[in-house]
């Protein structure tokens, strides 16, 4: 297990009130909560960037759509059965 470290942390006395209760409704301290939370952030943050990696390169390397190259204008707008 890896080391944990203390925080401070200064909220309002409300929200500590109401994180308190919630906490204690999911069987967990306020630490416990507020782990998970960054836990569940920082892994989605983790997944975001992953993501966006991939999607940056398949943007970069473009995405085969098996069509013919056309070189230049003239080609693209020849029409063989109207001449």
């Amino acid at each position: 297990m890896a080391a944990k470290h203390n925080i401070t942390l200064a909220i309002d006395g409300t929200l500590l009130k109401r994180a308190r209760a919630l906490a204690a409704r999911r069987g967990l301290s306020v630490s416990a909560l507020l782990a998970d939370e960054l836990r569940g952030l920082v892994d989605n943050d983790s997944a975001y960037e992953s993501a966006r990696r991939r999607a940056v390169a398949l943007l970069q390397d473009g995405l085969s759509l098996r069509g013919v190259r056309i070189d230049d204008r003239e080609s693209l707008h020849e029409r063989h059965r109207v001449r």
